[in-house]
């Protein structure tokens, strides 16, 4: 059956479980080294498994879930392919859909997808995929990629197969029917699958109950079948069980006998027989049979059934080579793990080990509902022994037959004779193997095969077995989700065990299976998961002994690379001794000794001789050394044997010896035997000094020498501790064992204070006598240490091996009465007592007999009262109390009984502590001390009897914690006191004086106890008071499960036995802040406040919830867990979590901060509330105004209403408006209270005269409108009137236009596209779009070069540009290392605000300089776009608040500021992107539309009016006829050889140069063309003849004086003439344009000539041109004005997001609430200040010839634009400029996209500081290095020079500025340039 999981997934009748996205499926899990153990790969399944297979080389896992089915690649458990199979529309009565004939009337639902056959057949290359659908359907998918079926059956399609239901209900279909399959090869006959399937049919538990009796299980789904599998050959034969026409290769057992025979099967595997000669295949069914105990076929529950498969080359007994049926062979026998009483009687998992086969058993009907998990037990049978029974039987049966031990399964179908029967045939061994078809068949044997556990567990689900190094290696699943490893030796022995936990909760597969690749990983699959695990963790062991003892069968130790590994991973493994197993034993660890370890220091030409012991391999012909650390080498040979190895080595040099400790004699040197570099072994030796062992000790410096451990010898003579005694004459040896026991004892007597005695010394056999110092001391005693020296020679002692002291003692300190005084007389103490001076004296002379004390004094006793059988601790406290312990002995009393003083409690004089004795009866008296004389307490202390009555409560949890009361009389007796539950435990947390409280302790069963309190560990008085255990209190689900930061939030507790609980609190494990308290409200329900959260992250996981009850925790009635497995699950896993979330967020209506309100109205509020995920109730709520509750009405996501009925009046104006979730807390307005009535009669006062005021202004504004809309409509018509008259013309040019566009947009697609400027370029000329008094010089752009006929032109020029800063070489460093400080100054916020401020508040600070200087400032931080937003952010704030004060809406409309600059290039570098991608396309394709319109009429060359113009003031005012010409034109440059020319007949020599340059070089950069003076035009007028074209020669005709230019119609070109065009030759003196310019006369005879033409021409026969060439650029302008205004999903513009978000956030916060305001400051921010600008100039976006006619055109264009933008009514009239009545029909239009494009921006989600910058950090990076930014600083230095006073003083002004000295860095900035910046420069 599928596994439960422990997530509480269960599919069955439930919903089916969410499918991830198709392809998606969830990825592999590595896991980092070491992580959880062995565990190497996971992959996570996003619903429950099923199934799992390998492919044959191991290199794809299939792994097969519900209604999901994954291809994963061997080792690494990648996904490589999903299919989804379900879940599907399906019902259990109905035949599957996929049988044509079949309908069905019972509903269908929609059904889960369980796996039940996952097998591969790689021969075929086909995966046998069978699921719980559509009656247990198989499919046939690719092995290659899952997600394909390989056959599909049924076929289908135009050929059809009749298919029966047989060949369609494969497996079973209900998720927990069991399902086991095998794929079987057959010589020729091709591939057959072998299923095994529990019966689902009537009758079954399975079978749905309802009223139906129609089964389609009987007849077509069999317990075990062989069906076909040849997916290649007949698709009718596929799945069929047919081996014959007659007969059916099945074993179905009959319909009366299912219910006897409930089969559960386990697994399906093949084995070869054990028996040598045949080694016959068989099929191995493992099942389990609930079959009834008594029932005579199977008594035994665990079945092991076998089927004969035949060799391919062997015929059956007739001859015809016909498979056998299945139930020929097929006999069962028994499995019994254990005895016959106390069998694990339930088979779980199987695993065949060659021949072994091993089981996993469990008590059947353990576990069950109860949670707890069933006894398990793992078993070895032998194939042998199985074999053997197996012939046994068949013989039994057919030969000799015997009574009981075989009989004939008559419950099946197919089975053939009622039972066993005697005939007289021999029968062959095939025969008795595998049966025939005229035998009785199928057989069961009786008895069953039994077997010993070798090892128990609870909860035991797979095994997998290995043989490994003479070990077998068994791997445990568990219910709990871990693995076991056990290995066993040879007796099947159990030698060592690990634990590793692999998923904790769920439930291991029963099957597991070792990679076929890499047999040191095993496959194993959880509830949840598929796992890659490896069988051993070597590397945890770092040490050999620790490797071998852990007697784990994979690890062993590799020598040579001093690790615990896997064999396999060991260099040179096969090698002898390179690695040792664990079954050698530690004692095979290597080792080395060092034969001679201690070595002297003098020792000359020391070495080293080492013995190897254990696992090493040949050292001969190793590079082989000894290592003293310290990269300290010596060089080592090897001696001896290959059985005894020994290694001579040198000692490290004398020089490299390591340092001795100071206080030591040796020093420990460690070596380790190096072999190819690495160190294999070490050990340790010692290096002593004997000169050092007399000088560590000089005060016993002999002593220490000759009784060293090392070879030492003491020197008399030198006094001198020597390694040698040839070193001195009369050496003393190292003292013997004897001597050392033999040392001479000396004695010290103690000197007084008073006296100087004489001390007298024994040592060896000399007396001396010292005469010793006055000693003082003001303690009680004082111990003075005496050493000797001698007096000539101080640095010598004689030696004292025992610290000689002397006792100095003060009589009159630490005795403060006679007891005291004279006590000390045991301490050897002369000390006398004075009465007349109550002091203690030193007595002089020799000591008497002890005067007498005063009688003892008691002035304390406790505690006052006892119980009658004594054993109270009496504390007496007083003087006098006795001299010594033993004088009061025997002397304490209570009346006439006894007290027992205690050694260990008396303090002399002072203290007594006694033991009462028992009393007959309860009585009170004194106490009494006797010591000579006696004394009596005041006090008098009682024997009582104490009562015990009740106890409450009387019952409680068998968890403990209760904390129980117990009431009595006289309860506060005595000096101990016990409370005993049940005689043996303990009541704790006691406290006691009239009432005893204390907590009871757990107990295990439920059951009344008896209570009894113990006074004085005594006997335990009860008096019958007992107090009962309960079942602990459950806790079955906590609602909500979600809780703010904050905390507070009401949790409700729901379970039962609730009432037994006194005290509860809630801690949440990680991140709570807190222990809550909460409260138990009835038996069932307990609500608690959450914790506050800290250390919360957005999508934190939800957080472990644990409960305190009565103190203890509370954890479920579950099992226990396994430690060793699980350590740190062990300690408790939490039922319940619960998921922290942000606080809840808040604000009015309006997000207005103050709220106005009149006292004595209702008052209702609106609250609206950001959406979240807490999913907060209206009760859990609450608002106030003050301290008044506002009652809530209403509740949703987003709004809460509430209302307040009772007045608010109150002495204060102002009530804050609070909303409480919780202890969260948050205040989000003040309510203000208005005036009383006088206010409000002002107030309707004030509003009445408004009223009549407004009343008139309304009248004349009326007036004046209606006037003005008469105008402008007068004004409308005219225009369309005119549009009308000139709306054909239009039509015609725009479809002239619009076929010039496409070629030109096909073109652009074909070419190298739209000429854009390179971004430093766009830069340069945005930032600096005039030469400033910084660039004189004006410059061009870079050009390639472009043919060999086009000369290239200058190279840019721009300062900023270059490569390198330009100073003398001289000069370089101090000014690099000015302008890097003055680089890091600038970077300062602090000082870049300032240095703003400061020079813009100077007057010759032009507004050309502001601008200069914002853009350098831009150039310069360029790099740190970041900071430079920040440094604009600041300094509009600044510039907001001086508008605001003023009139906000006048903010950003010119560039008068050097912020304004700043913003403009901010804007150009944030929207350059976006400019390239979205609106650059439409509007190059504008400017070519507008170029070619200009040229599609007469243009005058002189002036450069136009026919086709937008502009008024360039609209050519004649009428002149042109005709068009298409020369064919020939110029061998811009890459074309050829083309067709249009020109009008009308155009100079130039105009045509001009059309014939753009013609060819239109997929050209034009600062790459040819300049029109630079080439020549030649016309071929015939084959001859040719002529040179130009404005001015000598056929030019002269009118008034003046010469015509020359036009196509002068030189009279036919249509299709033929013109060549070439560069001319630089020497020649063409007349260039400047040439033919007429003198100043004629200029101003034009000019007269035009203005008296003006004069005879109406406007409105021009103005119907500006609308014709309107009209006909209209969809281009629309397309330009679209992509401006609108937002691409894929490219949405965050600058200007982020910025617009800025600005309402400063309207904000400065309370500008006027929607105007906030239009026209975004309208200034970016259309106006950026897209005007661009629209102006395209120089600065491509590389084009912008004319001053375009310039004018789009001027028109800007203009419309600017207009769309403004919220400002046009006023337009007849006096208004013809530029801007051109759009103004259109305005509104483009208004409403404007205004539509600032809501969708608003609408857009807010961007984070993060994404902003990250976005402007991608900028800076993508331009990095296109800039000379100490140029910029350079330039910008001059400045600071300039003003160099003025920002000084800023800088002092400021404190901040002041406080980091700022104004020092930048003295060192001018002292540092102004050293030799002129200097420099003068020089240059």
């Amino acid at each position: 059956p599928p596994a439960r999981s422990a997530r509480k997934r269960a599919e069955k009748g439930g919903k089916p479980p969410a499918e991830p996205l198709p392809g998606r499926g969830p990825p592999p899990c590595p896991l980092p080294p070491g992580a959880r153990g062995n565990v190497q790969r996971k992959f996570l399944s996003p619903t429950p498994t099923n199934n799992f297979a390998l492919d044959g080389p191991g290199s794809r896992v299939y792994l097969a879930a519900v209604n999901r089915l994954f291809q994963l690649s061997g080792g690494e458990l990648a996904l490589e392919a999903e299919a989804a199979v379900g879940p599907v529309l399906d019902s259990p009565l109905c035949h599957a859909p996929q049988l044509p004939q079949a309908s069905c009337e019972h509903p269908k639902v929609l059904t889960n997808n369980y796996n039940k056959i996952l097998q591969p057949d790689p021969e075929q290359g086909v995966l046998v995929v069978c699921g719980s659908i559509y009656q247990g359907l198989c499919q046939l998918r690719s092995m290659a990629n899952i997600s394909a079926v390989a056959v599909r059956f049924p076929p289908g399609g135009s050929d059809p197969v009749t298919v029966f239901p047989s060949m369609l209900n494969v497996a079973a279909n209900h998720p927990n029917a069991s399902t086991v399959g095998l794929v079987l090869r057959r010589g020729g006959g091709g591939a057959r699958l072998l299923v095994a399937a529990t019966y689902t049919g009537f009758g079954s538990p399975f079978f749905p109950r309802n009223t139906s009796l129609e089964d389609h299980r009987f007849e077509n789904t069999p317990e075990i079948a062989i069906r076909a599998l040849n997916a290649r050959g007949d698709l009718a034969k596929l799945f069929t069980f047919d081996i014959n026409p007659s007969d059916d290769n099945i074993f179905k057992i009959k319909q009366a006998a299912k219910a006897r025979h409930k089969l559960s099967f386990v697994r399906a595997f093949l084995q070869r027989g054990a028996a040598p000669p045949a080694r016959r295949p068989y099929a191995y069914l493992a099942l389990n049979s609930e079959a009834n105990a008594g029932d005579k076929e199977s008594p035994s529950h665990s079945l092991l059934a076998r089927i004969c498969l035949g060799e391919p080359a062997e015929a059956t007994l007739n001859g015809s080579g016909e498979t056998k049926k299945l139930t020929e062979s097929y006999i069962q026998l028994g499995l019994r793990c254990g005895g016959a009483a106390d069998a694990f009687t339930r088979l779980v998992s199987v695993f065949p080990a060659r021949e072994l086969l091993f089981g996993v058993f469990e008590r059947a009907g353990a576990g069950g509902g109860g949670g707890g998990r069933p006894q398990s037990a793992l078993c070895v049978f032998r194939f042998a022994e199985i074999e053997e029974t197996i012939r046994a039987a068949r013989n039994s049966c057919f030969v000799s037959p015997a009574a009981g031990m075989v009989t004939v399964l008559d419950s099946v179908v197919q089975g053939t004779g009622p039972a066993c029967e005697k005939r007289n045939i021999q029968l062959q061994p095939e025969q008795l193997d595998c049966g025939a078809a005229h035998l009785q068949h199928p057989l069961a044997i009786v008895n069953p095969v039994t077997a010993t556990p070798i090892f128990t567990y609870s909860g035991l689900t797979a095994v997998a077995v290995a043989s490994v190094n003479n070990y077998t290696v068994v791997f445990l699943g568990t219910a709990s989700g871990g693995l076991l490893k056990i290995n066993l030796d040879s007796t099947m022995k159990v030698i060592s065990r690990r634990s590793i936990s692999v998923a904790y909760g769920e439930p291991v597969h029963p099957i597991m299976q070792f990679d076929p690749s890499d047999s040191t990983y095993l496959y194993l699959m959880t509830s949840h998961q598929m796992t890659r695990v490896k069988v051993a963790a070597c590397n945890q062991y770092s040490t050999c002994r620790e490797c071998l003892a852990a007697a784990d069968a994979y690890c062993g130790w590799c020598t040579m690379e001093t690790r615990c590994s896997l064999q396999r991973e060991c260099t040179n493994f096969t090698g002898a001794n390179f690695w040792a197993s664990a079954s050698e034993g530690v004692q095979q660890c290597p080792s080395m000794t060092i034969l001679e370890p201690e070595i002297n220091i003098d020792k000359e030409n020391p070495a080293l001789i080492i013995q190897i012991n254990g696992t090493i391999p040949n050292l001969n012909g190793t590079n082989i050394s000894c290592d003293y650390g310290n990269n300290i080498h010596t060089v080592a040979r090897v001696a001896g044997d290959y059985v005894n190895q020994f290694i001579y080595c040198s000692l490290l040099p004398r020089e490299k010896y390591p340092t001795f400790p100071d206080d030591q004699d040796h020093v420990v040197v460690e070596t380790a035997l190096r072999v190819n570099g690495k160190n294999i072994i070490r050990a340790s030796f010692t290096i002593y000094d004997c000169k050092r062992t007399g000088n560590i000790y000089p005060k016993r410096a002999c002593t220490s020498c000759l009784s060293t451990r090392w070879k030492c010898h003491w020197c008399p003579s030198t006094y001198v501790c020597v390694s040698n005694h040839s070193q001195c004459d009369d050496a003393l040896p190292s003292y013997t064992e004897k001597q050392r026991s033999e040392k001479p004892q000396r004695n010290v007597n103690p000197c007084s204070v008073h006296m100087e005695p004489h001390i007298l010394l024994n040592f060896l056999s000399f007396c001396l006598f010292v005469f010793c110092v006055q000693l003082h001391t003001s303690e009680k005693s004082h111990l003075f240490p005496v050493n000797l020296q001698l007096k000539d020679r101080p640095d010598r002692f004689i030696d004292s091996p025992e610290t000689m002291t002397v006792e100095v003692y003060n009589c009159a300190t630490g005795s403060a009465d006679c007891s005291q005084c004279l006590g000390r007389e045991d301490l050897g103490h002369r000390c006398l007592w004075s009465e007349g001076s109550s002091s203690c004296r030193l007595h002089s002379e020799p000591p008497q007999l002890s005067d007498l004390c005063p009688p003892p004094e008691i002035r304390k006793i406790e505690p006052l009262r006892g119980p009658l059988e004594g054993g109270t601790l009496l504390t007496i406290r007083g003087r006098n109390l006795g001299r010594r312990f033993s004088d009061v002995l025997g002397a304490v009393r209570i009346g006439s009984v006894q007290c027992t003083p205690l050694p260990h409690r008396y303090i002399v004089s002072e203290a007594i502590v006694c033991q009462t004795g028992e009393a007959q009866e309860a009585f009170s008296d004194v106490v009494t001390v006797n010591v000579s004389r006696e004394g009596r307490s005041k006090e008098r202390y009682s024997y009582v009897l104490p009562v015990v009555q009740s106890i409450a409560p009387l019952n409680g949890p068998k968890a403990g914690g209760t904390r129980v009361t117990i009431r009595g009389s006289r309860l506060d007796v005595g000096s101990e006191l016990r409370v005993l539950v049940n005689t043996s435990k303990q009541c704790t947390d006691l406290r006691w004086d009239c009432t005893i409280t204390c907590t009871m302790p757990s107990a295990e069963l439920t059951t009344a106890v008896r209570v009894c309190v113990q006074f004085e560990n005594r006997s335990c008085a009860s008096y019958n008071i007992t107090f009962k255990y309960e079942k602990n209190p459950v806790i079955s689900d906590i609602n909500p499960k979600k809780s703010q930061i904050s905390g507070g939030r009401i949790i409700t507790l729901e379970g039962r036995g609730f009432e037994l609980v006194q005290n509860v609190s809630m801690v949440v494990r990680g991140i709570g802040r807190e222990q809550t308290n909460c409260k138990v409200h009835t038996d069932i329900l307990i609500t608690c406040p959450s914790p506050a959260a800290s250390n919360i992250t957005a999508g934190s996981k939800p957080a472990p919830v644990d409960f305190y009850l009565n103190g203890r925790l509370y954890a479920d009635d579950r099992p226990a867990l396994d430690e060793e497995m699980y350590p740190e699950e062990a300690l408790h896993i939490s039922k319940f979590s619960l998921e922290y979330y942000a606080d809840p967020q808040f604000f009015t209506a309006k997000k207005e901060k103050w709220i106005k309100h009149h006292p004595g109205e209702p008052l209702t509020l609106v609250i609206h509330k950001e959406p979240d995920s807490l999913g907060l109730e209206s009760n859990e709520y609450q608002v106030k105004i003050g301290l008044i509750s506002c009652e809530i009405q209403i509740v949703s996501d987003k709004v809460i209403h509430c209302s307040v009925n009772e007045s608010l009046s109150t002495s204060e104006r102002q009530l804050p408006v609070t909303i409480q979730v919780g202890k969260f807390n948050y205040t989000i307005a003040m309510l203000h209270l208005g005036g009383g009535e006088t206010a409000i009669i002002v107030s309707i006062v004030i509003c009445s005269i408004l009223l009549v005021l407004s009343v008139v202004a309304l009248f004349v504004f009326c007036t004046k409108s209606r006037r003005a809309e008469r105008y402008w409509q007068k004004t409308l018509l005219q225009m369309e009137e005119m549009e009308s008259q000139i709306r054909e013309e239009i039509r015609k040019g725009f479809a002239e236009l619009q076929t010039d566009m496409t070629d030109l947009t096909k073109e652009l697609n074909r070419s190298q596209g739209i000429p854009f400027l390179e971004y430093k370029h766009f830069v340069t000329r945005t930032f600096f779009p005039k030469c400033s008094s910084l660039y004189e010089e004006c410059y061009v752009l870079p050009s390639q070069q472009l043919s060999s006929q086009v000369g290239s032109q200058a190279q840019e020029t721009h300062p900023l540009l270059v490569g390198e800063w330009k100073i003398p070489e001289n000069c370089r460093p101090n000014m690099e290392e000015g302008i890097s400080l003055f680089s890091t100054l600038l970077n300062n916020k602090h000082f870049l605000i300032v240095f703003v401020h400061a020079l813009e508040q100077q007057k010759d600070f032009a507004v050309r300089d502001r601008c200069n200087l914002a853009s350098l400032l831009t150039i310069a931080l360029h790099g740190k776009l970041e900071y430079y937003t920040s440094i604009m952010k600041d300094l509009l704030v600044d510039l907001i608040d001086a508008s605001a004060s003023k009139n906000p809406k006048l903010m950003l409309r010119r560039t008068e500021s050097v912020v304004e600059k700043m913003l403009t290039n901010w804007m150009s570098i944030c929207m350059y992107s976006y400019l390239r991608e979205t609106v650059g396309e439409p509007f190059f394709l504008l400017i070519c539309a507008i170029k070619q319109q200009i040229n599609k009429g007469s243009i005058d060359a002189i002036t450069g009016k136009a026919r086709y113009t937008l502009n008024e003031e360039w609209l050519l005012r004649e009428n002149i006829e042109a005709k068009p010409r298409n020369l064919n034109v020939s110029f061998q440059g811009c890459g074309m050889d050829s083309l067709s020319v249009r020109a009008m007949d009308t155009d100079t020599l130039s105009q045509v140069k001009e059309k014939i340059l753009e013609a060819f070089c239109k997929n050209v950069p034009y600062s790459q063309w040819p300049r029109v003076e630079d080439v020549d035009l030649e016309w071929f007028a015939t084959s001859t003849d040719s002529y040179i074209l130009r404005d001015l020669d000598d056929t030019s005709v002269v009118e008034d004086g003046r010469k015509k230019l020359n036009t196509l119609a002068h030189y009279k070109i036919p249509e299709g003439a033929s013109l060549a065009m070439s560069l001319s030759d630089k020497k020649d003196t063409t007349l260039s344009r400047g040439k033919v310019l007429p003198t100043d006369e004629s200029v101003e005879h034009k000019k007269s000539h035009r203005q008296s033409h003006r004069k005879k021409v109406l406007p409105e026969i021009y103005l119907t041109r500006l609308l014709s060439t309107k009209g006909t650029l209209q969809k281009f302008l629309d397309d330009l004005f679209k992509a401006i205004l609108s937002i691409r999903d894929d490219k949405p513009p965050v600058a200007v997001k982020y910025f617009f978000d800025f600005l309402e956030e400063q309207a904000e916060k400065r309370g500008i609430t006027d929607p105007d305001t906030m239009h026209i400051w975004k309208t200034n921010s970016l259309p106006l200040r950026f897209w005007v600008n661009i629209l102006k100039n395209p120089q600065f976006v491509f590389d084009i010839d912008k004319t001053d006619h375009i310039d004018a055109c789009l001027s028109v264009i800007a203009q419309a634009f600017i207009d769309a933008c403004s919220l400002s009514d046009l006023q337009l009239g007849k006096d208004s400029p013809t530029n801007k009545l051109l759009y103004a029909k259109e305005i509104p239009e483009y208004r409403k996209i404007v205004q539509r494009y600032y809501k969708q921006i608003h609408d857009m989600p807010p961007l984070s500081e993060q994404e902003m910058n990250a976005h402007l950090a991608e900028e800076s990076r993508k331009y990095r290095n296109e800039f000379n930014t100490n140029v910029a600083m350079a330039e910008i230095y001059k400045y600071a020079k300039r003003y160099r006073s003025q920002i000084v003083a800023a800088l002092d002004a400021n404190p901040t500025t002041k406080r980091t000295q700022l104004q020092h860095k930048f003295d060192q900035v001018i002292a540092l340039m102004e050293d030799n910046i002129y200097e420099c420069c003068s020089e240059a």
